[in-house]
């Protein structure tokens, strides 16, 4: 009897059939647009590069470079242009060595967080996904400020190598009047690439015990 109460006299589903299907097609829209707003990086699903590729439109090539030696190269080439924009143009009208220092300093911060960390966002296919190639990775005003404070530092490191291989030259030469290694622009670039990589370890490292002192003080075993 309930059955033919739900069908008219043409044998077609009845008002309520057609109501309920219309109340389930809403609540289905309804939660596919929740799903979609509440969407972030915690609750979605893993999806592979090459799946990215292909939603994109973007062919995956036989051969393509590492990531790291991308964005590698994007720090070298940077840092060689600061040296030769700041150290080869300025060097003949700056004569106090730590005038110079200052304005190397703070055109690599500038650099540093206006363009090369732009740069590797722009290089992302996921969010996120390179923040370990920055060492001040969240976009705001206080790591603009941090990243030429950076800049400053990796000057610093980079003088005192300078000086350090300079030094180690002369002794083992014995020849104190000729600098062996000057400033130009491949040799920087390098210098400033390594110190870099050098305080992007450190700070991994520093991430990873934190980590794992977090998860043995809540009794989970630690990595």
């Amino acid at each position: 009897m309930a059955d033919k109460k739900e069908k008219d006299g043409a044998g077609n589903p009845g008002r309520s059939m057609r109501e309920k299907s219309t109340v389930d097609y809403y609540k289905l829209k309804t939660k596919a647009v929740d799903d979609l707003v509440n969407a972030d990086v915690s609750n979605s699903p893993k999806v592979s590069r090459e799946e990215i590729a292909r939603i994109s439109g973007r062919s995956a090539k036989r051969f393509a470079l590492p990531d790291w030696f991308k964005i590698c190269v994007v720090k070298f080439w940077f840092a060689a242009a600061v040296c030769f924009f700041f150290v080869w143009g300025l060097g003949g009208y700056v004569r106090q060595l730590l005038d110079l220092l200052f304005v190397i300093g703070l055109a690599l911060g500038l650099v540093t967080d206006l363009l090369v960390n732009n740069v590797i966002r722009f290089m992302e296919q996921t969010k996120g996904e390179y923040n370990g190639w920055m060492l001040f990775a969240k976009k705001s005003y206080l790591s603009f400020l941090l990243n030429v404070l950076y800049g400053f530092v990796i000057i610093f490191f980079t003088y005192t190598l300078y000086n350090a291989v300079n030094l180690a030259a002369m002794q083992l030469s014995g020849n104190r009047d000729t600098l062996f290694l000057t400033v130009e622009p491949i040799v920087f670039g390098l210098f400033c690439l390594g110190i870099d990589l050098m305080f992007l370890g450190m700070k991994k490292l520093f991430l990873r015990v934190l980590e794992d002192a977090k998860k043995s003080a809540q009794g989970r075993p630690a990595r």
